[in-house]
Order: C-alpha cells, then sequence, then structure tokens
C-alpha cells in the first residue's frame, strides 16, 4: 500500500489534558520531517498560543468530517475512554492508521470490536502504551534467557503516586465506572498506573489475552468516586507465573513507579518511565543501565513507510484488557474508612487524601508478590 511521501497528514483526536503531550510529540517529528499536523478535533478549538510551531491546522468537532477534509494517514485518539473504539472505527472505515491512547477500550467486548474492525479493515492500530517501546524490555528479556537472575519466581509491579481531588474533577468521566449507563472504567488499575499492569504482563511475555489463567483483585478508595484508587491485582499466567500489581494515587510520598523481576539468584529492577534497569544478583555487585526508548507514533509512521514491526498492536494488549474486564466486572470499591487516610493541603492550595502507611504497603506487595490483604493478615 502506498502511504504517500512524508511527511505523512496527522489529526489529533483530544488536545488538551494528556493530549498536550501528543501536541508536543506531534512538533517533534514534524521537525524530523515524518509528520504535519493536518487537523485537530476538539469541541473547543485551540488557539494560536497552543498551536505555536504548527502551519494553521484545521479544527473541528467533526471527527470523520475532519478526516475527509483532510486527507489524514494517521489518527492520534485521545478522548474519553468510552470513545475509543466508535472513534477508531470512524478512522479505519476511511483507512486511516491509528495511535489509540490507552486504555484502549472500556470493556473486553468493545475491545474486540475495535480490534476486530481495524483488522478487517486493513489498517495499522498502535495502543499508546508508550513504556511498551523501552529497550529495556529487549534488554531485560535478554538478562532473564541468560540466566542472570536465575529462573524467574514471580513478577511485582508498584505505583505510589499522588492525585488531588479536583483530579478527580477533571472532565464528567474522571474516576467514574460507568457515565450515563456506559461504561467508562476509570480506576488507577485502568488508567492513570496502567503501565505498570501491561509492563509487567510485557515483561512475563504474556501480552496476549489467552496468556491470562486467573485474577485475582482488590479494589479501594479514599477519595469521594466511584471507581478505585488504591489497588492491587494478582494476575496467573498460562505459563503459571504470579504477576503482581500494586497501586495508589493517595501516596504519602509520591514516587516513581516500577517492575520487579525475581528471580530465584536475584532481581531486576525496572523504573518504566525513565527505562532505569537495576540488576541485583548473588556473587555480583549492582548494575544500574538507562536505556532507549522508541516512540510509538514514530514507529506507525515507519510501520508505514518502512515496514517496521508494530510495537503494540492491539493484540498485544489482550491480557490487560483482560484485567479491565475483571475491574468493569467487580463489585464496587470497598470504602476506606475515615481513619485509614487523612487530607492535606498542597504546596498550591490543592487538597488530596492520604492513605495511611500505603507507600509501604504498595512496596510490600512488589516485594512479596502479595495482596494488600494477605499483608495486613501477616501485619502484628
Amino acid at each position: 500500500m502506498n502511504h504517500g511521501p512524508l511527511p505523512l497528514p496527522v489529526v489529533l483526536a483530544g488536545a488538551r489534558g494528556h493530549g498536550r503531550w501528543h501536541l508536543h510529540n506531534i512538533r517533534r517529528l514534524a521537525g524530523a520531517g515524518l509528520v504535519r499536523l493536518a487537523g485537530v478535533c476538539e469541541l473547543r478549538p485551540l488557539d494560536a498560543q497552543e498551536l505555536d510551531g504548527f502551519d494553521a491546522p484545521a479544527q473541528s468537532d467533526d471527527f470523520g468530517a475532519l478526516l475527509d477534509a483532510t486527507g489524514a494517514r494517521i489518527a492520534v485518539v485521545c478522548t474519553p475512554i468510552d470513545t475509543h473504539t466508535d472513534l477508531a472505527l470512524t478512522a479505519a472505515r476511511r483507512g486511516v492508521h491509528l495511535l489509540l491512547e490507552k486504555p484502549p477500550a472500556p470493556s473486553f467486548a468493545e475491545f474486540r470490536r475495535m480490534a476486530d474492525g481495524v483488522r478487517l479493515a486493513g489498517t495499522a492500530c498502535q495502543i499508546g502504551f508508550q513504556s511498551l517501546g523501552s529497550h529495556a524490555l529487549t534488554a531485560i528479556a535478554g538478562l532473564v534467557a541468560e540466566g542472570a537472575v536465575g529462573e524467574v519466581t514471580g513478577i511485582g509491579a508498584a505505583g505510589a503516586w499522588a492525585r488531588d481531588e479536583a483530579y478527580f474533577r477533571r472532565s464528567p468521566w474522571a474516576g467514574k465506572r460507568r457515565l450515563h449507563g456506559t461504561d467508562v472504567v476509570d480506576g488507577v488499575l485502568t488508567n492513570p498506573l496502567a503501565h505498570a499492569v501491561a509492563t509487567a504482563l510485557a515483561l512475563d511475555g504474556s501480552p496476549f489475552a489467552e496468556d491470562v489463567a486467573d485474577i485475582e483483585l482488590e479494589l479501594a478508595r479514599a477519595n469521594d468516586i466511584e471507581a478505585d484508587d488504591t489497588s492491587c491485582l494478582r494476575v496467573t499466567t498460562a505459563r503459571g507465573t504470579r504477576v503482581t500489581t500494586a497501586v495508589t494515587l493517595c501516596a504519602e510520598e509520591p514516587g516513581e513507579p516500577y517492575v520487579l523481576v525475581h528471580g530465584r539468584h536475584g532481581r531486576i529492577t525496572f523504573w518504566y518511565k525513565q527505562d532505569r534497569v537495576l540488576v541485583q544478583r548473588a556473587g555480583h555487585g549492582p548494575v544500574e543501565t538507562v536505556h532507549g526508548r522508541t516512540d510509538l507514533l514514530e514507529n506507525l509512521v515507519h510501520h508505514l513507510v518502512d515496514g517496521a514491526e508494530l510495537l503494540v498492536p492491539p493484540d498485544r494488549t489482550g491480557a490487560f484488557m483482560r484485567v479491565v474486564e475483571a475491574v468493569r466486572t467487580a463489585p464496587e470499591p470497598r470504602v476506606l474508612p475515615a481513619a485509614d487516610w487523612y487530607a492535606e493541603e498542597t504546596a498550591d492550595g490543592a487538597r488530596r487524601r492520604i492513605v495511611k502507611g500505603v507507600d509501604s504497603l504498595v512496596h510490600a506487595s512488589a516485594d512479596s508478590l502479595s495482596l494488600f490483604s494477605e499483608l495486613e493478615a501477616k501485619a502484628p
């Protein structure tokens, strides 16, 4: 298929919020001659300051019409979770290739509808798990294969972040499980710290839906929201690995999220936002390395132009979507009693809720591959 000369025309749907990151990235890739911003789909048009550095892209709140008018070859979709499937299929029907922000869909059925539609249309689709573009994944896989830490006994992920109460009011769907009867599933495991889940599964070599044998969930919330803000998860993969993820948006001291590969003779820690890897093993001093990263939009362009392998096609997020489905169908998150948390005012005057002792609980989960309830049961 001829995808036309570089730069490829791109339409961005959702240019505010996290979409600003995509706008910045498109500006960077435009400077490299790979893409040009042909259009922006937003409910409220971007102003000249927001579009600084771009040559007057078309703007509309009608995504399909914008794709038609601009002749876009790629659409970047960074819109509310419950709109992903319909917008992806709108692009696919027009032969427009996709970078679809994570989570790709709010339910497994919607995910399959999206993935099947894109496949039948013959268009490429990249899911925006940026951490899966890290070269550290290949490096860690090589270390495991050569037996650097011995047999892998489990993988634990941990994320302790802080979000103020305004974060959950940033949009009508923020912190919701459902909105007007439609699934949203905007919980800590499925959206803000979704990379921890997906990266842990990728490190086990278990990215596909059929790689998931069992899922155990513990969902809780300190904030006055529907969804979870402090939760843990244990996936047993088809190969028998226990993969845990413990995350919170109510940290005492927020830090970098990481994934910990446990081996019989050592461990590998991967701070996935920093592409940083620490290897600790018997008989050796600790070794820390920092790795490069392939940008997912850039990879999509090279896939279309040069035939490069797509790094995160939909099927490689199937295991993650099994987790989303488990969260969607789980009972409502447990409301943490007021005695378990306290509120504080941040330096900029915002108010946030902090769960007592949650940082150590999150790290202990990754360290022992335990659920919160198992750790609490062991506590003196």
